[in-house]
Protein backbone atom coordinates (compact mmCIF):
# COMPACT_ATOMS: atom_id res chain seq x y z
CA UNK A 1 0.00 0.00 0.00
CA UNK A 2 1.17 3.30 -0.82
CA UNK A 3 0.19 6.88 0.51
CA UNK A 4 -0.94 8.05 -2.74
CA UNK A 5 -5.05 8.74 -3.45
CA UNK A 6 -6.63 9.61 -6.57
CA UNK A 7 -9.46 12.69 -5.84
CA UNK A 8 -12.42 12.48 -7.96
CA UNK A 9 -15.12 14.85 -8.98
CA UNK A 10 -17.32 16.55 -11.19
CA UNK A 11 -18.18 19.85 -12.32
CA UNK A 12 -21.25 21.22 -14.27
CA UNK A 13 -18.47 22.31 -16.77
CA UNK A 14 -14.99 21.42 -18.60
CA UNK A 15 -13.85 25.18 -17.72
CA UNK A 16 -14.62 24.71 -13.71
CA UNK A 17 -12.76 21.15 -14.27
CA UNK A 18 -9.83 22.66 -15.56
CA UNK A 19 -9.78 25.73 -13.51
CA UNK A 20 -9.48 22.84 -10.44
CA UNK A 21 -7.26 20.76 -12.38
CA UNK A 22 -4.77 24.19 -12.29
CA UNK A 23 -5.31 25.57 -9.08
CA UNK A 24 -4.75 21.60 -7.73
CA UNK A 25 -1.13 21.57 -9.63
CA UNK A 26 -0.13 25.72 -9.06
CA UNK A 27 -0.45 24.65 -5.51
CA UNK A 28 1.17 21.61 -5.26
CA UNK A 29 -2.00 19.55 -3.99
CA UNK A 30 -1.93 17.35 -6.82
CA UNK A 31 0.86 16.00 -9.11
CA UNK A 32 -1.26 15.42 -11.95
CA UNK A 33 -4.68 15.72 -12.61
CA UNK A 34 -6.87 14.59 -15.22
CA UNK A 35 -9.99 15.92 -16.97
CA UNK A 36 -11.98 13.85 -19.17
CA UNK A 37 -16.15 14.06 -20.40
CA UNK A 38 -18.50 15.19 -20.80
CA UNK A 39 -20.03 12.26 -19.18
CA UNK A 40 -23.96 12.16 -18.04
CA UNK A 41 -24.50 11.22 -14.03
CA UNK A 42 -27.87 9.99 -13.27
CA UNK A 43 -28.76 10.90 -9.66
CA UNK A 44 -31.24 11.05 -6.82
CA UNK A 45 -31.43 14.56 -5.17
CA UNK A 46 -34.18 15.97 -2.62
CA UNK A 47 -36.18 13.43 -3.87
CA UNK A 48 -36.01 13.68 -7.39
CA UNK A 49 -34.19 11.44 -9.63
CA UNK A 50 -31.88 14.46 -11.57
CA UNK A 51 -29.56 13.58 -15.05
CA UNK A 52 -26.83 16.16 -16.09
CA UNK A 53 -24.07 16.39 -18.38
CA UNK A 54 -20.63 16.86 -16.23
CA UNK A 55 -16.96 16.84 -16.50
CA UNK A 56 -14.83 14.22 -13.79
CA UNK A 57 -11.25 15.24 -12.71
CA UNK A 58 -9.14 12.94 -11.12
CA UNK A 59 -6.28 14.14 -9.18
CA UNK A 60 -3.42 12.14 -8.24
CA UNK A 61 -1.77 13.43 -4.82
CA UNK A 62 -1.04 11.68 -1.38
CA UNK A 63 -3.00 10.73 1.59
CA UNK A 64 -1.74 13.42 3.63
CA UNK A 65 -3.37 16.39 0.87
CA UNK A 66 -6.90 15.33 0.98
CA UNK A 67 -7.75 18.00 3.39
CA UNK A 68 -5.79 20.86 1.34
CA UNK A 69 -7.40 19.35 -1.83
CA UNK A 70 -11.10 19.11 -0.48
CA UNK A 71 -10.86 22.67 0.77
CA UNK A 72 -9.70 23.68 -2.64
CA UNK A 73 -12.44 22.11 -4.84
CA UNK A 74 -15.16 23.07 -2.43
CA UNK A 75 -14.17 27.02 -2.60
CA UNK A 76 -14.24 26.78 -6.52
CA UNK A 77 -17.57 24.14 -6.52
CA UNK A 78 -20.69 25.47 -7.43
CA UNK A 79 -22.37 22.33 -6.09
CA UNK A 80 -24.50 22.14 -2.68
CA UNK A 81 -23.02 18.76 -2.09
CA UNK A 82 -20.12 17.90 -4.69
CA UNK A 83 -18.43 14.49 -5.33
CA UNK A 84 -14.82 14.56 -3.58
CA UNK A 85 -13.80 10.81 -3.14
CA UNK A 86 -10.42 10.01 -2.48
CA UNK A 87 -9.93 6.24 -3.47
CA UNK A 88 -6.52 4.52 -2.50
CA UNK A 89 -3.79 3.92 -5.16
CA UNK A 90 -2.64 0.35 -3.68
CA UNK A 91 0.52 -0.14 -5.91
CA UNK A 92 1.97 1.73 -8.72
CA UNK A 93 5.47 2.14 -11.03
CA UNK A 94 7.80 2.94 -8.13
CA UNK A 95 9.35 5.62 -10.61
CA UNK A 96 5.65 7.52 -10.38
CA UNK A 97 4.95 7.11 -7.16
CA UNK A 98 7.92 8.95 -6.55
CA UNK A 99 7.48 11.52 -9.18
CA UNK A 100 4.21 12.26 -7.36
CA UNK A 101 5.59 12.17 -3.91
CA UNK A 102 8.00 14.86 -5.10
CA UNK A 103 5.24 16.99 -6.64
CA UNK A 104 2.97 17.06 -3.97
CA UNK A 105 5.27 17.50 -1.05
Amino acid sequence: MTDAIQVVTTTPTKDLAERIASALVERHLAACVQVAGPIRSTYRWKGAIESAEEWVAIAKTRRVKFAEVEAAIRAMHPYEVPEILAVPILDGAADYLKWLAEETP
